[in-house]
């Protein structure tokens, strides 16, 4: 069929687009969340989220792995739920990844601004969103190639700032001050920048169709991925906040460039070198997600979901439409400069796919038990991700009531969009059938 996926993945390519997808958020957006609690409310949230997502990967690689598709979630739910579960899934991943982006090309632009001043913020957002988005368009082994360098560098960027500030570690900075800024409600506030850590770890789903034998690689991809992140985050977190004051913290877009500055000066050189790595490692999470937004735009449109154009293939296997159109809207986004409401709506895009995918994931163990499953997680890491997924549901509605408002209002207009767009497609589909028997 000329609407497959090629086969020319890795372990460590996926494991590069696992971690490059989530990469960025080392390096900027978690912070925001030092404005409404406290180091030590942070500490608890980011501890919560962290059992929560290595709970979460080992029971979607299950998934994964039993069913390796571009379609991700929506694939899953389909079989578990029906078809507007599938829809319910795909146009989650999309909420997540279609807003993450918007969110680092801002930070991207943020750095930029950092090493050159002269170059406005917004610009130079819109020009790299820009340069990636043609990139993703050349084809998926060129993207991966190019996804596993930048990750890589990303990486090398993270432990070489570890290693210059940790001695810098001050832990009353950490522990000291308002311990209980914000109280509960503050630490409700920062589920989503904590998550912020590992979003879009899961898009690596979508490219197991991509995978030479996923049944093998997915597993080992996901498992190493999620490892790297955590340690990655844990202490990022602990050499910033052991350095740089909780207000300054709170408020800037180059968190890694600014605890550099206040250890070594404003004019040392380390914090500009830094910020030039630090690029490759948004550029890493922006590249890696548009990778993941396109796979689910191409994958619900081949499903039927959205309009069949979204699913073609140029002659090199790059979903060409399912890249561009979504990007469009991706850099309207990129003029509100507004991180952390975009967080906000990313991180509840991420919360309703996850809670859908480990509905599936019960489902498909009790009405399919004897389904093939290459790698089977244990059964309570499971129920630890879901229980801990619907309080993550409950406390960031109720902890950011206007913002996501809105978000359940375009998730009520999908719904209507599916209903009548099944209806239409439903009717179309037998005008063809009808067709077919005239001939």
């Amino acid at each position: 069929m000329d609407n497959q996926l090629k086969k020319t993945l890795s372990p460590f390519q996926l494991w590069a687009i696992v971690v490059g997808m989530v990469i960025s958020g080392m390096y900027c957006g978690w912070n925001n969340a030092l404005s409404s609690t406290s180091p030590v409310g942070f500490i608890i949230a980011t501890l919560i989220v962290t059992v929560f997502y290595t709970a979460f990967m080992f029971s979607y690689a299950e998934l994964a792995t039993a069913m390796p598709k571009a379609d991700g979630a929506s694939e899953y739910a389909l079989r578990a739920t029906g078809r507007f579960g599938g829809f319910f899934a795909g146009f989650s991943a999309v909420v997540e990844f279609l807003f993450a982006t918007p969110a680092i090309a801002i930070s991207i632009g943020s750095y930029i601004n950092f090493i050159l001043p002269s170059v406005p913020v917004t610009a130079a957002a819109l020009a790299v969103y820009a340069i990636f988005v043609i990139i993703n368009c050349i084809g998926v082994k060129t993207a991966a190639i190019i996804e596993t360098v930048v990750t890589v560098v990303a990486i090398i960027g993270l432990i070489l700032f570890i290693g210059a500030s940790f001695t810098h570690v001050s832990t009353a900075k950490i522990i000291g001050g308002d311990m209980f800024k914000g109280g509960f409600s503050g630490i409700f506030n920062a589920v989503p920048f904590a998550i912020w850590f590992y979003l879009a770890a899961e898009g690596g789903a979508m490219s197991a169709e991509e995978c030479k034998n996923p049944k093998k690689d997915i597993p080992k991809g996901f498992i190493f991925a999620i490892v790297t992140l955590v340690i990655l985050a844990l202490a990022t977190f602990l050499c910033t906040a052991g350095v740089l004051d909780i207000k300054t913290l709170g408020a800037t877009n180059s968190p890694i460039p600014d605890t550099l500055k206040a250890i070594f000066g404003k004019n040392s050189v380390l914090p500009k070198i830094i910020s030039f790595i630090g690029l490759f490692g948004l550029i890493a999470s922006l590249h890696g997600i548009i990778i993941g937004y396109s796979r689910q735009v191409f994958a619900m449109a081949r499903s039927g979901y959205l309009p069949k154009a979204l699913s073609k293939l140029d002659s090199k296997g790059a979903p060409v439409p399912a890249i561009i159109i979504p990007s469009l809207i991706g850099m309207l986004f990129v003029l509100t400069n507004n991180t952390a409401v975009i967080i906000v709506i990313s991180a509840f895009g991420a919360i309703a796919l996850q809670v859908i995918s480990m509905i599936s994931f019960f489902i498909l163990r009790k009405k399919e038990p004897n389904m093939e499953r290459p790698y089977k997680v244990p059964y309570f890491l499971a129920v630890v991700a879901i229980i801990i997924d619907v309080v993550f549901l409950i406390t960031v509605t109720y902890a950011n009531k206007t913002t996501i408002g809105w978000v359940i209002g375009a998730f009520v207009l999908a719904g209507v969009y599916y209903f009548v767009y099944s209806k239409l497609s439903g009717r179309q589909i037998e005008m063809e059938v009808e067709e077919e028997k005239a001939v």
